[in-house]
């Protein structure tokens, strides 16, 4: 019985199995062959050792490219969290309407990245440029014209698409807390704040280690808003990585120098992932 109970689970993995590998593990190993080739997508790529990973180094585009993901994905991240984290605490009150609440807050992540982007790039150029001349403010006439705000504006369009999902997340862990743990803390005298970050806080770690590896992991590897938004402009100063791997691998026909930056990309982001994973999976076991 054991015998067949295994065989049968064998026979169910194996499409999934077989289908990642083909789809995920054999075009990575590829990938990483041709990072080592000039492969341009016509001729067959010559073997050219590290040549392309040399270049990497001297790449001014690509460095300001990966800095301008780093302080993107470090604000988002943190605002992402604090908000979604706050909305939790909002609709997880007793109060009427609260259910409601919860739908529009999480419709936001429903809109597809190129849409969402699109309609936000018609209210700032529109919308703002109205505003700007109702108030006499023309900072707010060019708001995807320059470098400054146009972080910004990405920074809130992706605050707002993924606060509402971040919540989702929190809120099934802040609903796992056992009240009785409240209410002891309440016949202690605990303040609210005391409450929260003594009591809720730690036992909904492990919320926030998931939701730190998903804003994080969708915060790097944004590239349909960065599009949609600046189109990485003005001169390419809001590029963000995977549009700077896009364009060199699309435009510039450079394939094997493209994938060359996408591997140290997954390297990169790969090392930051698990090195935050290790870290809040500690502060569950503390906790």
């Amino acid at each position: 019985m054991k015998h067949q109970r295994k065989t049968w689970f064998y026979l169910f993995a194996a499409p999934v199995v077989i289908a990642l590998i083909l789809v995920v593990v054999v075009p990575f190993l590829y990938g990483i062959y041709y990072s080592f080739t000039d492969w341009d997508a016509v001729a067959r790529g010559n073997f050219v050792g590290l040549e392309n990973y040399q270049k990497l180094l001297q790449d001014e585009g690509f460095r300001n490219a990966i800095w301008f993901t780093v302080k993107f994905a470090v604000i988002s991240i943190a605002l992402i969290n604090i908000i979604g984290l706050g909305l939790a605490l909002l609709v997880t009150s007793k109060f009427k309407g609260a259910n409601l609440l919860r739908t529009i807050f999480f419709m936001p992540n429903l809109i597809g990245g190129l849409i969402l982007g699109f309609i936000w790039q018609f209210i700032f150029i529109n919308a703002f440029s109205a505003m700007g001349d109702f108030f006499g403010s023309p900072g707010l006439k060019t708001w995807l014209s320059t470098t400054q705000t146009g972080f910004w504006a990405m920074v809130i369009v992706m605050c707002w698409q993924m606060s509402g999902y971040i919540m989702v997340i929190y809120i099934s862990y802040l609903q796992g807390v056992d009240e009785s743990l409240l209410e002891a803390a309440d016949l202690d005298g605990a303040t609210p704040w005391q409450k929260f970050w003594n009591v809720r806080f730690p036992l909904i770690m492990p919320g926030f280690t998931v939701s730190l590896f998903m804003t994080l992991s969708n915060c790097f590897k944004l590239y349909d808003q960065n599009l949609s938004l600046t189109n990485g402009g003005p001169y390419n100063s809001t590029q963000m990585v995977a549009m700077n791997i896009y364009n060199t691998a699309f435009v510039e026909n450079k394939m094997g120098y493209a994938q060359s930056k996408a591997v140290i990309f997954f390297l990169f982001v790969a090392i930051i992932s698990l090195t935050q994973v290790y870290v809040t999976k500690r502060k569950e076991v503390e906790a």
